[in-house]
């Protein structure tokens, strides 16, 4: 059983008297890739600076390892890697040259490392180009190898695969995954884009207004907060839909979307759409993580 890692006991953030954090109370685990979700102003990245040590906390006590954020906030930097919007980079300087500087910062500087690196992340050919030059997705995948390159035992990950190509995201959500189950990095990860963290959180924190409003496993949040299914069935001709005993709406030619009132049925349905015609495709619509993400916003789009 993997230990407990990260520790926030009732954090509170004021800003000239406006609460931003409130009574954030959470845990992490070692080795965890945890989803921070919200909309913009929710708080997130307050939250990690605050774990960071960047900034101190209203109220409330903080754990990071064996380190306290407000005192020891240099001992958690050192073992911690960070990718932000901006990710720090220096754009006169060389895509190397920052990789260079940022290593010999953390006294992990490896010259071989740094080149497979490089490699893996496709950015071999542009490593003497000056970091001005780059793409935004070249910065974004040069920021993560800033954010790896000395082995951290935490990644602050904020938007990862903003401005990359599908290849870059694929690229990225496999290093994600990697880190988690060969080397044991814990990982929070902010993005808006949901469907990509599917593939790498096991849990997810939901914030709202400075305040954590659901969390748990996608099977947790399932279970909480959706009710009836949205079955999508593609057939081979045209259906009388209620002949199947469910309410049903036409969303294209040969497509239908049956209200279930839970998983059980979903089996029986098709079975009996199938005895009649070919089925050539099924889909639950509303449980995945961006259907309960705008379920706990009641409908707000961010």
């Amino acid at each position: 059983m993997n230990r407990l890692f990260i520790k926030s006991e009732q954090v509170s953030k004021e800003f000239n008297g406006q609460h931003v954090l409130r009574n954030m109370t959470f845990s992490i685990n070692e080795g965890e890739v945890v989803g921070l979700l919200g909309p913009n102003g929710s708080g997130k990245t307050t939250m990690i600076r605050l774990l960071n040590g960047v900034i101190l906390p209203s109220a409330g006590k903080m754990k990071v390892g064996p380190y306290n954020p407000v005192k020891e906030g240099d001992h958690i930097r050192a073992m911690s890697g960070i990718l932000t919007d901006g990710a720090g980079l220096y754009q006169e300087l060389t895509g190397l040259e920052n990789l260079e500087f940022f290593a010999k910062l953390y006294r992990a500087y490896d010259a071989k490392r740094i080149q497979q690196l490089l490699e893996e992340f496709g950015m071999l050919e542009a490593q003497h180009k000056p970091v001005g030059k780059y793409s935004t997705g070249m910065k974004r995948r040069l920021g993560m190898i800033k954010a790896i390159l000395h082995k951290p035992q935490l990644l602050f990950l904020d938007e990862p695969t903003n401005g990359l190509d599908p290849e870059g995201i694929q690229m990225v959500l496999k290093y994600i995954k990697m880190l988690k189950e060969k080397e044991g990095t814990t990982i929070l990860l902010c993005s808006h884009i949901l469907h990509q963290l599917e593939t790498v959180c096991s849990r997810y924190l939901f914030l709202q207004n400075g305040e954590i409003v659901e969390s748990g496993t996608l099977r947790d949040l399932q279970e909480r907060q959706i009710g009836s299914i949205k079955l999508k069935v593609e057939t081979a001709h045209p259906l009388e839909a209620t002949s199947f005993g469910y309410p049903a709406a036409t969303m294209g030619e040969n497509e239908y979307v049956f209200t279930l009132p839970d998983r059980e049925q979903i089996t029986p349905l098709v079975q009996r759409i199938a005895a009649a015609f070919p089925v050539y495709h099924v889909e639950i619509q509303n449980r995945d993580l961006e259907s309960i993400y705008f379920q706990i916003r009641g409908g707000k789009h961010a």
